[in-house]
């Protein structure tokens, strides 16, 4: 597994770096590679916002523990416009309730818009996105179905293209759990999701 980037805090990405990737929509090649840049960097830090949470989700000892890292890392994946963004383990706390609008996703409504497009870059076209958003709302189905048919002699979710769109279902799984020893195995594999989604962007 990945040594965690461990930052004092996460980091928040602000709508500056997207909004400047559009604005540079329809100038020469030049301007163009630094937009494909700029919102490849964007994706990374979102993704690497996503490191602590689930490592802690694959070690946390504690249930309660176990299960916040799971909807944190989860929560960050959608952003907070997501699909099933909030207080997922029905604690009354919403882990990284501070997170901004921008997932590592498109949320329900299409955001952040356009980033299969922004990102030039065919292993996170594969890897990451998963294919296309056109529907995002489809897209979200396909996990709730994954999730809903997903037993061990069945693993509908390790199907799903999108390797962060299966850190969401892992943590669903983890937060129907009361067996902590299961709950951190789901975290593995989120974390396995995870590497393969970093390594996308470095193709």
């Amino acid at each position: 597994m990945r040594t965690p980037r461990v930052h004092a805090k996460p980091i928040l990405l602000a709508t500056v770096p997207l909004l400047f990737v559009a604005s540079l929509a329809g100038c020469g090649d030049d301007d163009a590679e630094e937009s494909s840049d700029v919102a490849a960097f964007s994706l990374e830090e979102r993704l690497l916002r996503i490191e602590i949470p689930v490592t802690l989700w694959g070690r946390a000892e504690d249930l309660a523990e176990t299960h916040a890292a799971a909807e944190a890392a989860a929560n960050l994946v959608v952003g907070s416009e997501g699909a099933g963004y909030g207080d997922r383990d029905g604690d009354g706390v919403v882990e990284d309730e501070d997170v901004d609008e921008f997932g590592v996703l498109p949320g329900l409504d299409g955001t952040p818009p356009g980033l299969a497009e922004l990102v030039d870059n065919e292993c996170v076209e594969a890897d990451v996105l998963g294919g296309s958003w056109d529907d995002p709302a489809a897209r979200w189905a396909e996990l709730d179905a994954a999730v809903e048919a997903w037993s061990p002699e069945n693993d509908t979710i390790s199907a799903l293209a999108s390797h962060p769109m299966q850190i969401v279902a892992w943590a669903t799984l983890a937060i129907s759990t009361d067996a902590v020893d299961e709950a951190q195995d789901f975290g593995e594999l989120a974390a396995a999701n995870l590497e393969t989604s970093l390594e996308a962007v470095d193709c």
